[in-house]
């Protein structure tokens, strides 16, 4: 009999489900999360172009700068910006093209841009290039460093300026270029409308779909985890 407690008392019992209490929502409970669900969705939906595509320039801004990918008709956009403000210079940016250097005989998208404003009527003495040294990522924030470097380096004393870019890629140049002038140099800036799809029903589209995924998604990294910004 001893010895029978004892081999009891070497395994003791052991437990392996408990029951407990919890709280869970109710139906009305859960059809008011549905409900909020749906509705964040929906704003989400109908704001998130807006939000990314932010135009916020600043009317005394001395200097129109530019990002040199830009596609024509934005290009045109830009130089109708330029003419009609009260801008003393245009800056370009951009950084190393992918191909056609060989054909064209410019090795950057700030000189492109810069070359197609000329062709289009500018002044060559009002447009100034400011490539960007070749970066595998980050492209946005090493334009908005270079574009930095060299106006410290430059005798151009400027107090703000306007960011041309283009559609929902403006919120995140935006906050990279503030967050490097920033205080010493006001940035405004203003996104030209896209013709890949309609802002309006971008869903409706698969590039509209892509393009507001990608942005997007580079606006909070560049925002949230990127250590440079």
């Amino acid at each position: 009999m001893q010895t029978r407690n004892r081999r009891c008392q070497k395994f003791p019992n052991i437990k392996i489900i408990k029951r407990q209490e919890m709280w869970t929502l109710t139906a009305q409970g859960w059809a008011i999360a549905i409900a909020l669900i749906a509705y964040l969705i929906f704003f989400v939906f109908t704001h998130i172009h807006s939000f990314l595509a932010v135009t916020s320039p600043i009317e005394s801004a001395e200097v129109l700068v530019v990002e040199g990918w830009l596609p024509d008709y934005a290009i045109e956009k830009a130089l109708t910006e330029f003419q009609t403000g009260s801008y003393r210079q245009i800056i370009t940016t951009g950084g190393t093209l992918g191909k056609g250097s060989y054909l064209i005989g410019y090795k950057n998208f700030a000189e492109v841009s810069a070359a197609t404003f000329i062709k289009l009527g500018l002044e060559a003495e009002k447009v100034i290039a400011v490539p960007t040294p070749f970066v595998v990522k980050d492209r946005s924030y090493a334009s908005a460093a270079e574009f930095h470097r060299w106006l410290s380096n430059s005798n151009l004393q400027i107090e703000s300026i306007n960011l041309f870019s283009l559609d929902v890629h403006a919120r995140r140049s935006w906050f990279l270029f503030r967050k490097i002038l920033a205080p010493n140099i006001k940035v405004g800036v203003i996104a030209a409308k896209t013709q890949d799809y309609n802002s309006t029903n971008w869903w409706r589209s698969s590039e509209g779909v892509r393009t507001i995924l990608d942005e997007g998604i580079a606006y909070l990294y560049a925002r949230f985890l990127s250590w440079k910004a």
